[in-house]
């Protein structure tokens, strides 16, 4: 089969097509013949990883789609020619969704209603998660479902990116009213086709009156990609004892600092979100919720849900790498045409 490889770190130049042997599902695994191998800025990051690989040879990319080709030992629930989604298939693994096939632990590989197609599995994965931990890490219970979130306002910055179009489309599905913050004319019709009941650019006016005009008692969850650069407005339209979750830090330092006194008064809270460490018990919900909203129809792709699709070849994978580091808008998808 082939297979995307690469033996060291450094930019998409080390990505490499190979042939490699057809792998066998273990007891509890299930074999996935890849249709969609998604791109995720994690991917470029760890592939760029000063440390190097963690295994000799790596196959990147955590995310994708196809159908389970093999079943092994043990496996319940998935059986020959179930079409699934594809989450964390290379982290702690050598054995990402760059290859024609994918061994990984059954609970990896998640059926896809008959409805869905494979570009909406390719892009769950890493942003769905990611969006549903932001979206539900203040609250006990952590699940997402009709009503989970009515009455509450959602502040998404940058809601034309991946995790921001999940956490729209996700936020609208549990009932929250979503303000989201964009740079520009195209993202801003790209978050309004996601969904979001308010779209405010942030490179005109005053981005924190706007915010305040559409939500007087201020946001209750802030999904957050740029915290040092966002920190001012994001402190003047948090509601009291909002949550500001933070899962990337674009732009600016990597060092955020607090001034402890609004926060402090406001009963605010920051919370880290990086999907691969969070609990087990919590991503196994996430990755129900997450399910269900695909099964709802609530979670969709393509530019008219404001997240268009990207394709490369698998020859091209260092090209679609490259279009993930450089900001590409939209899905970046490499095809294996399962």
């Amino acid at each position: 089969m082939r297979a995307i490889i690469y033996t060291e770190t450094g930019g998409p130049e080390v990505l490499r097509l190979v042939e490699r042997p057809v792998p066998e599902p273990g007891p509890g695994e299930v074999r996935v013949r890849v249709a969609l191998s998604a791109v995720n800025p994690s991917d470029w990051k760890f592939r760029v990883d000063d440390s190097g690989p963690t295994f000799p040879e790596v196959v990147p990319n955590q995310d994708g789609s196809g159908v389970v080709d093999a079943v092994g030992e043990g496996v319940d629930g998935l059986r020959q020619g179930d079409r699934v989604w594809i989450w964390e298939a290379a982290w702690q693994r050598p054995d990402g969704t760059a290859q024609e096939f994918v061994v990984l632990p059954a609970r990896q590989a998640v059926r896809l209603p008959g409805e869905a197609s494979f570009e909406v599995g390719a892009a769950l994965g890493i942003p769905a998660l990611t969006a549903h931990r932001c979206l539900t890490v203040a609250d006990g219970a952590g699940r997402l479902a009709p009503g989970a979130l009515t009455g509450r306002t959602v502040l998404v910055a940058g809601g034309a990116g991946a995790v921001g179009n999940a956490a729209i489309q996700l936020a609208r599905w549990a009932g929250a009213t979503v303000v989201t913050t964009v740079s520009g004319p195209e993202k801003a019709a790209l978050a309004t086709a996601a969904g979001a009941h308010h779209v405010v650019n942030y490179r005109e006016g005053d981005a924190a009156a706007e915010i305040r005009r559409v939500a007087p008692g201020g946001v209750d969850i802030v999904v957050e990609v740029a915290p040092v650069v966002n920190l001012t407005l994001d402190l003047a339209v948090l509601a009291p004892a909002g949550t500001v979750a933070v899962y990337a830090v674009d732009g600016g330092p990597a060092e955020l600092l607090l001034p402890l006194g609004p926060v402090a008064a406001g009963n605010l809270r920051y919370q880290g979100v990086l999907v691969y460490t969070v609990p087990e018990a919590a991503k196994l919900a996430a990755v129900e919720d997450v399910s269900a909203a695909v099964a709802a129809g609530a979670l969709r792709v393509g530019e008219e849900a404001g997240l268009p699709i990207i394709r490369f070849p698998l020859e091209r994978a260092a090209d679609a790498h490259a279009a993930v580091e450089e900001g590409a808008v939209g899905k970046v998808v490499i095809e294996l045409g399962a």
